[in-house]
């Protein structure tokens, strides 16, 4: 499916100054004041979930994206500092309201600066227009989808996260039948990605493969929009669950702990 395509930071400075992109940053405001590219709005998406961490109802999504400028005739452009998950959690969030003309920068803004590129640090004031989505909802998942159990599940947490080793939640470990894949495995060599061949090896030593329908999943569904990113652009069919584990293992759902499990492999032999 393309949702998206990666750019250059030499294609992004070309096109600052042209009426049919919208450069956008998705990071925090203290980041976007600490630096960013001529005319870039901001549009933080960590305001985009509301207190629980869901996302905010596609028609307020929709009206934010037109209070930054965001319309029909504009391709956005997104940026991040390094390790992207800003940036992938947006154009999740794009490709979610039907947008398929999504470029993202695929060095990250430390490389900008050290390429010497101009840098700005006033807001850009935005002009509001007129957002219209088109939801796409087969990019994302429900927690009756991942109970169907039709597709593969991607946990991008951390190692100790899934095995329950982490005792971050209350109810540590992984939804049963997850495979783990870091979520900072997916780049490499300064990218927000690594090429195409070098994903479909990785993903294929996790068991996922072309023709398998994935799904995306962490704790609160940020890290997780870089296994969307990255799955998404080798052409395989992949959701965001952004409730992820947060929501899963707090509505008492069965989780799986690799952790539980060897304590008590280990007092059954002690």
């Amino acid at each position: 499916m393309s949702t998206f395509r990666l750019v250059s930071s030499e294609w992004v400075a070309e096109r600052l100054e042209s009426p049919e992109f919208l450069v956008i940053d998705p990071r925090s405001a203290v980041r976007y004041m600490s630096g960013h590219p001529k005319n870039a709005v901001h549009f933080s998406v960590a305001k985009q979930r509301d207190a629980e961490g869901r996302l905010v109802s596609t028609g307020e999504l929709a009206r934010r994206l037109g209070l930054i400028g965001l319309d029909a005739k504009r391709a956005p452009v997104i940026y991040d500092s390094a390790d992207g998950r800003n940036a992938a959690l947006l154009v999740w969030m794009l490709a979610y309201l039907g947008r398929t003309d999504v470029h993202v920068m695929d060095t990250f803004w430390e490389q900008w600066v050290t390429e010497g590129r101009q840098v700005f640090y006033r807001p850009v004031a935005a002009t509001a227009r007129e957002f219209k989505a088109n939801v796409r909802p087969e990019f994302r998942a429900t927690i009756a989808d991942v109970q169907r159990n039709a597709a593969k599940l991607v946990d991008l947490r951390t190692e100790d996260e899934f095995s329950g080793k982490a005792e971050i939640d209350a109810r540590p470990g992984h939804i049963p039948g997850a495979v783990n894949l870091r979520c900072d495995k997916v780049g490499e060599n300064g990218k927000i990605l690594r090429s195409p061949e070098r994903l479909e090896e990785l993903f294929a030593e996790h068991g996922v493969t072309r023709g398998t329908n994935a799904i995306a999943y962490c704790r609160t569904g940020v890290r997780a929009a870089l296994g969307f990113l990255a799955l998404a652009q080798i052409g395989y069919n992949v959701s965001l669950y952004d409730g992820s584990y947060a929501e899963w293992s707090g509505k008492g759902l069965p989780v799986e702990s690799d952790f539980e499990k060897t304590e008590k492999g280990e007092s059954a032999h002690g």
